[in-house]
């Protein structure tokens, strides 16, 4: 269910969503409220679930997983145990840093990465080892135009 923001609200959220390591005092400034009306503020956010966490977004590059993979899975299991099993399946593969249950011809849509795609290839077999699908794709990344973690407020 939607919250509703007001527009003190939205400035502390923009600034959080593009860096969360500002101190209480600099996004107080920022939004003009007393340091004490703007931690308040945050806590309430963080309390009523709409700041889920503050997190460190590290670069897949520098890291060793420059290769993003599509992964796009038809089933023709639509149970709630397989369901289940396929949630646990995803759960254990680390590469896969997000998953989507899909409307239409797919079923499911995965963002993976990856080091490259021979590490794929290894990923393939663990996923599929672990759950049955009808049919399994993957389309590569070329290009990232926008990857980005903020949301529209």
């Amino acid at each position: 269910m939607k919250q509703e923001l007001d527009t003190i609200d939205q400035r502390i959220l923009t600034i959080l969503q593009s860096d969360a390591t500002q101190s209480v005092d600099a996004i107080s400034d920022r939004v003009a409220l007393s340091r004490n009306a703007c931690w308040r503020r945050i806590k309430a956010l963080e309390a009523s679930g709409i700041i889920r966490a503050r997190v460190a977004l590290l670069d897949p590059i520098k890291i060793g997983c420059p290769l993003t993979a599509l992964v796009l899975i038809r089933t023709e299991h639509h149970s709630d145990n397989w369901r289940k099993d396929f949630a646990t399946a995803i759960a254990a593969l680390p590469e896969i840093i997000s998953a989507q249950r899909m409307t239409g011809d797919l079923d499911y849509v995965l963002r993976v990465r990856l080091t490259d795609v021979a590490a794929y290839d290894l990923f393939y077999k663990r996923l599929t080892s672990r759950i049955s699908v009808s049919d399994i794709s993957a389309s590569f990344v070329m290009e990232d135009i926008k990857d980005t973690t903020a949301l529209p407020l």
